[in-house]
């Protein structure tokens, strides 16, 4: 077939397509094809016309069928698959799950939309808009049109809240700084909602338990000036004495072992505990009183205000112990003006045990399975303690490259232990509404990568994890040990090592500790926004007080030694930025960079091999074999004599990646993306020509394009990649782009340049 006749063939099918989704409709039914307004006012401004047609037309319905590049292909699956005799089965997926039911005519109600359009309209101000509706057919498809005509829009010429001289009053005088009614700008009816939801809340701090948006009136005086309202914000006269009363906490009553329908729970003198100002009904003693006297913000005659109500149950819920929690208020029976509030908490089972099977990747593209079996003891030393013990083993495959044979098996246990506080010398307190944790860690893990070598690795921390909120959070290691020792070298790799020096930092024993910072903000959580952002930033600072007690940091020559291995020393930063650009309801621009720096002093002539710096593979540059580029200019894969990939590390960082990600079709997600970055090396190595940074850094940048499908599953996303380089930096200076022999159709190009990369989860 010719490429006219494939032509051809395909536009018979696209207007087949789109044609056969009218002959399904039944007998007398049009097909909706959707809504047209215009906004057409004389004494508007455009861009005012502008704003009002967006927000008229997001509230026309109903909602035609989705159109992709002018056909309905949801709807044209609909038809396709037919009816279904049973409610399960391929057919009935197809029909139901993937495609659309056509939204007929006859569902479309115009005299409603009208009246919806009018009043939206007047609701923002436009009093005098006057509304039509009208459609129109073409063959068996029908399209509405509405017609806004909005007359000029009231302006707010004064706000003015409650003069007299009570005190929720004033309180509410008080609040008219931050008020969202401003002078000059537009009448609008919600806005007034939320002006009455914002005073409430400000209303919640002040005591005002009972108070609620309702009880509020905001009337409207058009009478003031041409095209202006005065907004009068007043009391309702029917709003309860509870309502306009502010009080204050009385008992604190906390029932820790509390079961869900038990509502007939008496206070028992005998399992009664006085902590401070807490009572505690705990029978069978299951946790220490200071854990609530700590999670609690309330106290005794503090004047109730919703932030502290929402803390203290964020911290409860925080503590992880507990499967339920709920509170509730009573006005005490005390004299004066007071609230009694009552804690009831279901614990978690305290013990449990979980059996999982894993799927996992990382990036020198090795795809795998584990199997891990994981112990847990909460509130182990009747803290709210959580500690977990888990067993792990594995196996690795690379599925893209070209380490065929060397799998990598691995196995090891892990204990943590999490206490619900920061553990200190000193007391410390944290604002928030998230529990500050402490924890340590203890693990084990067994390496082997046949016909290679074998890796033992011991791991130890202890340190701090706290949010400030939900946006930043801080995790702070004031130790974290590392000892890593070969074992099992094989002749093989021996050899290779002399071929290639740098294989031999791989298999170098290793003692890394010192502290670690690291503080994350993301706001990717707030779906609505336009513009998310996610930053990470760390610091290791290896062997620094070590380096101090043994003199380490100014004795020259000879390295010190602890355990007969020489202890690491340095200073490593890595910066990792995200931004996300929500392009459309299914779309979105996912960008990052990262910024890394390690530096070696002291005890160290060099950076330890498992804290450098990286780059390649199915998180990184895809174009390119895991750690297969770098540092520099240097050719490691040319270098290198072996089966197996080297891994090519540096000193110091800079990638670049983005992605255009778009929703396909139902569980098919699509991108397409560019990456670029680099590492280099701080020092000159002769064996590595071209490796050193310098100012001509960017001039050794790789860059790689490709595209990719993510199959979105909901409990998992499958991604596969397919990348080609754009610029291969260990080729001559000058001939590093590579754009100009980009060839699809040729076999030898395909074999050389194509990347495919099988992965699980986004790249980032």
């Amino acid at each position: 077939m010719n490429k006219s006749s494939l032509l051809y063939f395909l536009l018979l099918a696209v207007l087949a397509s789109s044609c056969s989704n009218t002959r399904f409709l039944p007998e007398g039914e049009l097909l909706y094809t959707g809504a047209k307004v215009k906004v057409e006012g004389k004494q508007t401004t455009k861009k005012e016309n502008k704003v009002l047609k967006s927000q008229l037309k997001a509230i026309v319905r109903p909602k035609p069928n989705s159109v992709f590049l002018g056909l309905r292909p949801k709807l044209y699956l609909y038809n396709l698959a037919g009816k279904p005799k049973k409610e399960k089965g391929w057919r009935y997926w197809l029909r139901n799950k993937v495609g659309e039911a056509p939204v007929l005519y006859s569902q479309v109600d115009l005299e409603y939309n009208k009246s919806v359009l009018q009043n939206f309209s007047e609701n923002s101000g436009y009093f005098n808009a006057k509304t039509a509706a009208d459609s129109t057919r073409k063959g068996k498809k029908v399209s509405a049109e509405y017609l806004v005509n909005p007359a000029k829009q009231y302006k707010i010429k004064e706000v003015k809240f409650p003069l007299d001289s009570s005190v929720i009053a004033k309180e509410i005088r008080n609040t008219r700084r931050r008020s969202l009614l401003k002078k000059e700008e537009g009448y609008s009816l919600e806005r007034i909602k939320e002006e009455r939801v914002r005073i409430d809340a400000r209303l919640k701090e002040k005591g005002y338990f009972y108070f609620n948006p309702d009880y509020l009136k905001v009337q409207v005086d058009s009478t003031v000036a041409d095209h202006q309202v005065d907004l009068i914000v007043k009391i309702k006269d029917e709003a309860p004495k509870l309502a306009e009363t502010p009080y204050r906490i009385n008992k604190i009553i906390v029932y820790p072992n509390y079961t869900i329908g038990n509502d007939s729970l008496k206070i028992d003198r005998d399992s009664t505990q006085k902590y401070n100002d807490l009572t505690i009904i705990d029978p069978e003693n299951l946790f220490k009183p200071r854990i609530f006297d700590r999670a609690l913000y309330f106290k005794k005659n503090d004047l109730y205000n919703r932030t502290d109500h929402n803390l203290s149950l964020n911290r409860l819920v925080n503590l992880g112990t507990f499967k339920f929690v709920k509170n509730q208020f009573r006005v005490s029976d005390t004299i004066g003006n007071y609230l009694d509030v009552y804690y009831y908490l279901t614990p978690l089972p305290k013990k449990s045990l979980r059996l999982e099977l894993l799927a996992k990747t990382n990036s020198a593209n090795y795809t795998g399975t584990e199997l891990s079996l994981n112990w847990s003891n909460r509130n182990t030393f009747r803290g709210a303690e959580l500690l977990t013990i888990s067993a792990f083993g594995g196996v690795e495959v690379q599925v893209s490259g070209q380490n065929n044979g060397f799998n990598v098996y691995r196995f090891g246990t892990e204990a943590n232990l999490v206490w619900p506080r920061l553990v200190a010398p000193f007391k410390l307190n944290s604002p928030s509404g998230f529990v500050p944790k402490t924890k340590a860690t203890l693990g084990y893990e067994f390496q082997n990568r046949t016909k290679l070598y074998s890796l033992q690795t011991f791991k130890g921390s202890f340190g701090y994890l706290w949010k400030e909120n939900e946006r930043k959070e801080h995790l702070f290691n004031i130790t974290e040990i590392t000892y890593a020792s070969p074992q099992n070298v094989t002749p093989l790799y021996q050899e290779q090592i002399l071929a290639n020096e740098s294989l031999g930092k791989v298999i170098e024993k290793q003692l890394i500790f010192g502290p670690t910072y690291s503080y994350t903000y993301t706001n990717t959580l707030q779906k609505r926004k336009k513009n998310t952002f996610y930053y990470k930033g760390t610091i290791d600072l290896a062997g620094n007080v070590a380096g101090l007690v043994t003199g380490a940091n100014s004795k020259k020559g000879d390295t010190i030694k602890i355990f007969d291995v020489p202890f690491s020393q340095f200073v490593k930063i890595e910066n990792d930025f995200r931004h996300y650009y929500k392009l459309g309801p299914d779309s979105q621009l996912a960008s990052r960079i990262i910024l890394g720096a390690g530096f070696a002093y002291g005890n160290s002539g060099e950076m330890p091999f498992i804290k450098q710096f990286f780059i390649g593979g199915t998180n990184s540059l895809r174009a390119f074999r895991a750690r297969s580029i770098g540092p520099g200019s240097f050719d490691g894969a040319s270098a290198n004599t072996s089966t197996f990939l080297p891994d090519q590390s540096g000193d110091l960082k800079l990638e670049f990646n983005t992605e255009y990600r778009a929703k396909i079709y139902g569980l098919v997600k699509g991108a397409l993306f560019l990456d670029a970055g680099n590492i280099w090396l701080l020092n000159e190595n002769s064996e590595k020509p071209g490796a050193k940074f310098s100012k001509k850094f960017m001039n050794e940048i790789a860059v790689g394009a490709g595209a990719g499908l993510r199959f979105d599953f909901s409990f998992l996303i499958l991604r596969t990649d397919l990348a080609f380089p754009l610029r291969k930096p260990y080729l001559a200076d000058g001939d590093r782009w590579v754009l100009d022999k980009i060839d699809f159709g040729s076999g030898p190009w395909r074999r050389e340049n194509l990347v495919f990369n099988l992965a699980i989860g986004y790249p980032f």
